[in-house]
């Protein structure tokens, strides 16, 4: 019975998993930024193009299925060709594993980062997640893998409920709540609800920790005490310097300066059109010194 549930479980998982055809991020993420400004401890969501995205989106109306935790290079875990495994991840099907930062450059995504977070707890949320690695998904568990494939409208005040239903195996995490755990380590708050208690003398907020299956990957970015860290934008940016499709480059620029924005896309009529008026400008300049 155990083997037949396995089988029809892994066949789900990998239903779920199946890419959905004809996406494409409405912005893809800066490789080159990203790796510059990542910390250990940050939080990436990622907008996912699979069928289990589709779901996790609608049932927690917001653009991110799906989040990993950088925890910066790990020991023996690298691509075929070098590249660094640095983050940690939970997926259905596989569960805990570590991926590379390439993984999601095709991705439209955002990073959310634990405001003064110290160092030490800092390293304590990393390894706690590394030390999971290898952790399951049960897929015995046709309930918690079914909740993925009702395609029935749910009440609001359900679906967080449905993201939460699982076998309660501490070692059957998904992605949010295993980054959840890592943080609840260090007692760092995320979306804890607040119980506000006192009398006209005096108030007080007490911190109540949610159970971490009941965390979505949006809440990270919704949390007042995570930062959403732009890429585009952290180590500065400099409007002026972009460069229209309607506009043309300086003259200088046309003949082969480096673009320091590759994201802005210049049509090959108007850069003909640029160099055009540059030779004709220096024609004239010429004619004039004669």
């Amino acid at each position: 019975m155990g083997f037949m549930l396995d089988t029809v479980g892994k066949l789900i998982a990998k239903y779920l998993q199946k890419e959905v055809p004809g996406y494409e991020p409405f912005t893809p993420s800066d490789p080159e930024r990203l790796l510059d400004i990542m910390r250990e401890g940050d939080v990436l969501l990622v907008e996912g193009n699979n069928r289990v995205s589709g779901i996790i989106k609608y049932l927690t109306q917001s653009t991110w299925s799906h989040a990993a935790l950088y925890v910066g290079p790990i020991d023996g875990a690298m691509e075929p060709n070098g590249e660094p495994h640095v983050l940690i991840e939970a997926n259905i099907g596989e569960g805990v594993t570590t991926a590379p930062l390439s993984k999601y450059f095709a991705f439209h995504t955002r990073l959310c980062r634990p405001v003064g977070l110290s160092f030490e707890d800092r390293t304590t949320v990393c390894r706690y997640a590394i030390n999971r690695v290898g952790f399951g998904y049960d897929t015995k568990n046709i309930l918690d893998l079914m909740r993925f494939l009702i395609p029935l409208p749910i009440p609001q005040r359900w679906r967080r409920r449905m993201i939460a239903i699982g076998s309660g195996d501490p070692t059957k995490i998904i992605c949010s709540a295993l980054i959840a755990q890592a943080f609840e380590a260090v007692r760092y708050p995320i979306l804890p609800k607040i119980t506000r208690a006192g009398s006209r003398q005096a108030r007080r907020e007490i911190l109540h920790i949610r159970h971490s299956s009941l965390y979505m990957p949006r809440d990270f970015d919704i949390s007042p005490y995570f930062e959403v860290v732009k890429p585009t934008i952290e180590l500065g940016f400099d409007y002026t310097s972009l460069h229209w499709a309607d506009k043309p480059r300086p003259p200088r620029e046309v003949a082969g300066s480096h673009d320091p924005f590759p994201g802005s896309v210049e049509t090959p009529g108007l850069a003909a059109q640029a160099v055009a008026e540059a030779s004709m400008a220096e024609q004239a300049v010429r004619r004039l010194a004669a």
